[in-house]
Parts: C-alpha cells; structure tokens; sequence
C-alpha cells in the first residue's frame, strides 16, 4: 500500500509540534526544545496494529499502539526547533511508516501546562484500510500477540511494559494498557533469541 504523508505545504516555517503517545513517549529519537503533556481529542491509543517488523514477523505478528477513532488520547506533544524540522520528519516517516500502516496527520493537541495553549501537531494516526489493522481485539488476544511478539527492535512485552511505565511517569493511567500489563507480568514471557535494533511508533 502507498505511504500516505502530507505535502511539504503543510509543514509551515518555524518550529514543528510532534504528538506521542506510545513510544515516542519514552524513546523519541529526535532532538526537542520542549515536552508537554498534551492531550488529542478524536482519537484514542488502542493497541489496534499488527506489528511485521519492529514487534513481530508477518508469521508472528506482535501487537503496537495506533491512534484510533474516536474518544481521546493523553500523551505528549514535543516541540521541534525550526532548524531540525526537515530531519526531524525523515526520521519518524522512517521509523513509523516501514509498512505505511500509519497515516501522516496534523491535529489539534490542547497543552496541558499553565497556558492550555492548543497547537497543530504532528501525528500518526492507524489506516484502518492496511492489511495490519488489528482492530479491536480482546484482551486475551492482545496478550497472545504480545507474548509471541519479536521483532526488529526487540520483545513485544518490552515495548508495552515501557509505554505503561511512560504513561504512570505522567501521572495517569490508560485502563486496557494497564489491564494487559498485570496480565503480561503474571504471563511467562516466550524466549526469543535477543536482537537490539531501532525502536517503533
């Protein structure tokens, strides 16, 4: 399936605002002058998108966060410098869109600092058309997809054992991630031989 990204005209000068809400949390992987808590009201974070590379393998999919429609979403809205803007999207169209099952969105977050300033973020948003929409699965299958999840950038559980922790480091909580997180932790983990490489959405 195609990439879907925005054109160059919607990036205006100046600094670039980029909305996390899973790992990106704790694993950015740019550089950034600022990091609010910000919350995205219109879609959700669900644990919506079968993972082939980073998380898992086509013929073992791991599980990884999408924004989903409808409800709202907590996370944090990082602010670019201007001068890194350009590097700045390469990289997370490199690490979010391997398989284009993400489309390249901007939307309005509201910044949950003094201010409550609201600004035009940058974010990625599940294309609920791509062969690696997941849908909403129940819990039991979410932890089956984890355990057996492992890909490129490491164990599944890892990935949400670490988001869960981002999201508490907040001072919130999402109820299904922390649901699945007692579950994962009262789980056996299955063995992978171990691989470290670059992390995912």
């Amino acid at each position: 399936m195609s990439t879907i990204t925005l054109p160059d005209t919607e990036f205006s000068e100046g600094d670039l605002w980029v909305f996390g809400y899973g790992s990106l949390m704790w694993r950015p992987g740019f550089e950034f002058i600022a990091r609010v808590p910000a919350r995205l009201i219109g879609e959700h974070r669900a644990l919506c998108v079968y993972s082939f590379v980073h998380r898992g393998t086509p013929e073992q999919p791991g599980l990884v966060l999408g924004l989903d429609r409808g409800g709202a979403c907590r996370g944090i809205a990082f602010r670019v410098a201007g001068k890194h803007r350009a590097s700045t999207i390469e990289y997370l169209r490199a690490r979010e869109q391997v398989t284009s099952v993400y489309r390249e969105v901007k939307r309005s977050v509201w910044l949950e600092n003094e201010p409550r300033a609201r600004v035009s973020a940058l974010a990625y948003v599940v294309d609920r058309g791509h062969v690696q929409y997941a849908g909403r699965l129940s819990l039991a299958e979410q932890l089956r997809h984890v355990l057996q999840g492992h890909g490129q950038s490491g164990v599944n559980r890892d990935y949400v054992l670490a988001t869960v922790k981002a999201i508490e480091a907040e001072g919130f909580r999402d109820s299904q991630l922390h649901r699945l997180a007692t579950m994962l932790h009262d789980a056996h983990p299955v063995r992978h031989p171990s691989r470290d490489t670059e992390d995912a959405s």
